[in-house]
């Protein structure tokens, strides 16, 4: 059993998958969405799968699939040949070591690490992350920076349909006033049926943010993200306290040494955890339990995964007592291609857990030779 969970081979693609419309950021847009798959392969026949994806390229978090790509194949793979997969924590120590942040990169390993160990043993990813605290979670969709009649019909949509019950807007493209009026026009017609919810991408200022803010409150708007700039911990917690909705931290929140920071300062209301950003599942779930001690609720937050990518969120946010506050893991919905054998669960709102060993899920294999780079 011992050599079966050596690991011989570590292999990693790049892939562009073609998106349903164009999804748009304050300060980038993509029609597609490049990812990069890292396969860990064991003597013993395991494979394991992670996925290293941003949203929309370096802007967010400095790394894209292609530095991804290369700090794996030349500084991480090196450590891990030759190494058991369920030596997870002495890996991560180790590679570390090596290579200090590239968090992005770390969490494709660091998964796919999480998916051959518990394909091993026949259990699912969330057994190794201590059990289950649910079995599905509710999935918030994400709205562009459209003009308001866009974004109301594909929201009123999606609610016809029944497939979501809250919303999030991006916002940070136009002048403040301009996309304040923007928000509050979505907000009215969306009032009594759903949820409406902004992100500012950390494009504002704490003087705008403060100016500009108390009226998307007054206007029904129930969480604002990440206003201010990440590194901007003290503004952030000036505009939580003057605010009387939640604020949501997420470009300021990317270890647990974060977490504790905010927490501290009350900058935030909720945390935005993303398994990507903060470099896999562990540190994740020490995110989250930093913040449930803090009496601050976890959000599955997305970096536009591929369903790899968003069935290890979901294995997290299904296993996290502390993420209590939906989620944003509609990256698959998101894709105009089918990238598993069998999809990933969504009905009545939610993305359901699914069965079987690891992830619980099989990519299929012509999807990923169709959308493989050369």
């Amino acid at each position: 059993m011992s050599d079966d969970l050596r690991i011989d081979r570590v292999e990693t693609v790049l892939l562009d998958i073609p998106l349903r419309r164009p999804h748009r950021f304050a300060r980038a847009s993509m029609d597609a969405q490049p990812v990069l798959y890292v396969f860990v392969r064991t003597a013993g026949g395991l494979t394991g799968v992670g996925e290293g994806v941003v949203p929309g390229g370096p802007w967010w978090g400095g790394e894209s699939v292609e530095t991804m790509q290369l700090v794996v194949e030349r500084f991480i793979a090196p450590i891990l040949l030759g190494r058991r997969v369920d030596d997870i924590h002495a890996i991560v120590r180790d590679v570390t070591d090596v290579v200090a942040a590239n968090l992005y990169a770390k969490a494709a390993v660091e998964v796919a690490l999480h998916d051959a160990w518990a394909r091993g043993l026949g259990v699912p990813v969330h057994t190794l992350l201590g059990g289950l605290a649910r079995t599905s979670i509710p999935v918030t969709w994400a709205l562009g920076t459209e003009p308001a009649p866009v974004v109301i019909e594909e929201a009123l949509g999606k609610l016809d349909a029944g497939l979501h019950r809250s919303f999030k807007l991006k916002m940070g493209a136009q002048e403040p006033a301009d996309d304040v009026a923007r928000i509050c026009a979505v907000a009215e017609k969306l009032a009594g049926v759903a949820g409406v919810r902004v992100d500012i991408n950390a494009r504002w200022d704490r003087l705008t943010a403060l100016t500009h803010l108390p009226k998307l409150a007054q206007a029904g708007v129930e969480m604002i993200e990440q206003p201010v700039h990440g590194s901007e911990i003290d503004a952030l917690a000036e505009i939580n306290a003057a605010l009387p909705v939640p604020v949501m931290a997420d470009e300021a929140l990317r270890t647990p040494s974060d977490a504790i920071r905010i927490a501290d300062r009350r900058a935030a209301d909720i945390f935005a955890v993303k398994t990507t950003k903060c470099g896999g599942l562990r540190a994740s779930m020490e995110i989250a339990a930093i913040g449930a001690a803090a009496g601050i609720p976890s959000h599955g937050a997305t970096s536009i995964e591929s369903p790899v990518g968003t069935a290890a969120s979901l294995q997290f946010a299904c296993a996290a007592p502390g993420v209590t506050w939906g989620s944003e893991l509609f990256g698959p919905l998101l894709m105009a291609e089918e990238m598993l054998v069998e999809p990933l669960r969504y009905a009545d709102g939610e993305l359901h857990l699914p069965d079987g060993p690891g992830l619980g899920i099989e990519l299929d294999p012509d999807k990923l030779r169709a959308f493989r780079r050369d």
